[in-house]
């Protein structure tokens, strides 16, 4: 990968949002699950964690309800410690970086994460398509969406 992949997802945000919007969706929902494995095979979330460093997830009820019984706390504190409610209406973290993302980048509540972290950065899911500004996000954040989105601009001939 490159090393100022960064800068490259910045300067590609165009070229990107064309590929989303006018490429062929089949071919590419087709080539999500291989490129989503060939880029998770290279990197490695532990050296970077940009996710839990920038983004907060949606803390669904379900999630509330695991968690808090993993921590060993109600679901109520859980809540009045770490979430606020964001402009949609959904549960997310106070602050950044996520509470649970310990100094080594593991996740202190990995097992029993929320969702949105277990699909995070969604490279191998229709929400790529389906999300197109959400993808656009996740690429500038994300090495592996990074990577996901130049092998769809090299196969699309781009």
């Amino acid at each position: 990968m490159q090393d100022n992949w960064e800068k490259t997802a910045k300067e590609n945000q165009k070229v990107y949002k064309r590929l989303l919007e006018k490429g062929n969706k089949n071919k590419i929902l087709n080539a999500l699950p291989d490129l989503h494995e060939d880029a998770f095979s290279k990197i490695d979330c532990l050296q970077c964690a940009n996710c839990c460093k920038n983004y907060s997830p949606r803390f669904k009820n379900p999630d509330i309800k695991r968690i808090a019984k993993v921590l060993n706390i109600k679901e109520g504190e859980l809540v009045a410690q770490y979430l606020r409610l964001d402009e949609e209406g959904d549960y997310v973290v106070k602050r950044t970086p996520c509470p649970f993302l310990a100094e080594d980048n593991t996740c202190n509540i990995y097992e029993d994460r929320p969702s949105d972290c277990r699909r995070y950065p969604y490279t191998d899911e229709d929400v790529f398509l389906k999300r197109a500004n959400l993808t656009l996000k996740n690429v500038m954040i994300c090495p592996a969406a990074f990577t996901v989105m130049e092998n769809l601009l090299k196969m699309e001939g781009k």
